[in-house]
């Protein structure tokens, strides 16, 4: 074996705690401002989105979902003056994260990053289209 053969035969994929920490380190660092609006929303990690998940965002393609918001929007839980009916969660979906990292060609981090600032643009009550301007992912101006 040569010394890269031998080298990439001991990667491994990023576990799901990996990308757990990762996501609570990325989400501490954030100002101070958008921190206390988001709260202490937790992350879980799953490999794939579950159906639910999938039905939720009538996304076909598990490889397409990359993190889910799931709860009610800030606006809209303020608007009805209702306690959450679900707990609040920041899902990241590892499968879907890794194969987009491979795609992109950038860090881990910047997945992650994009992943949760998208995420938490829904829990601001952001639509898709807003959702992608806060990542520079397209939307119009």
């Amino acid at each position: 074996m040569t010394d890269e053969t031998d080298r990439l035969a001991r990667l491994a994929a990023p576990s799901a705690e990996d990308l757990a920490a990762l996501g609570e380190r990325l989400l501490a660092e954030l100002p101070a401002e958008i921190r206390a609006l988001v709260g202490m929303v937790p992350i879980r990690v799953e490999d794939w989105p579950d159906e639910a998940a999938l039905a939720e965002t009538e996304c076909e393609d598990p490889l397409d979902l990359t993190g889910l918001y799931r709860a009610v929007p800030i606006g809209e839980r303020h608007a009805q003056a209702l306690p959450p009916e679900e707990p609040e969660m920041i899902f990241l979906y590892r499968l879907p994260i890794l194969v987009e990292w491979a795609e992109r060609g950038c860090t881990l981090e910047e997945v992650v990053f994009d992943v949760l600032t998208h995420e938490i643009a829904h829990h601001l009550g952001m639509d898709e289209e807003g959702a992608l301007r806060v990542e520079g992912r397209g939307g119009t101006s």
